[in-house]
């Protein structure tokens, strides 16, 4: 005879998806979408958490207008609330990958917002979009009281 199985806690996944103008005016909305999400959520505006993602997203989605973009096609951002961690992912249709992750001199222009996502994010990657072309980002930043509410 075998044991029974041993009960596991429940998984939640809550999702959030939107595709936005690849336009200055789309990233900002995009921040803003993400913070009231969260806030849905149960993750309060001025949370570590909350900031984090905040800063993420802002540096995602202005790649994603500004070195991702292809006319006439939007970005599109979601975010996934899994137990301990808000997943932000931002895709865009442009299929070169960003510039890899590398020291800047103090007078170097731009190249920041990864250094930014690496800074802020627990774990991050960047995938090949499905369908082609284009690519994924994808950070994660820990929930401290672990799952959703």
């Amino acid at each position: 005879m075998t044991a029974p199985p041993t009960p596991q806690p429940p998984f939640t996944v809550r999702t959030f998806a939107q595709h936005l103008s690849a336009t200055p005016r789309g990233a900002r909305l995009a921040r803003h979408l993400a913070l009231n999400q969260l806030r849905d959520w149960g993750i309060p505006y001025d949370s570590p958490a909350a900031d984090a993602v905040a800063v993420i997203v802002a540096e995602l989605a202005a790649n994603a207008v500004t070195h991702g973009r292809v006319q006439r096609r939007d970005f599109e951002l979601r975010l996934f609330l899994v137990t301990g961690s808000v997943r932000v992912e931002v895709t865009d249709t442009r299929g070169e990958l960003p510039a890899a992750v590398r020291p800047l001199g103090p007078l170097d222009d731009g190249s920041r917002g990864l250094l930014l996502v690496e800074a802020l994010a627990d774990r991050w990657e960047v995938l090949d979009r499905e369908p082609p072309p284009g690519k994924t980002v994808r950070a994660e930043v820990d929930v401290p009281w672990g799952r959703p509410q």
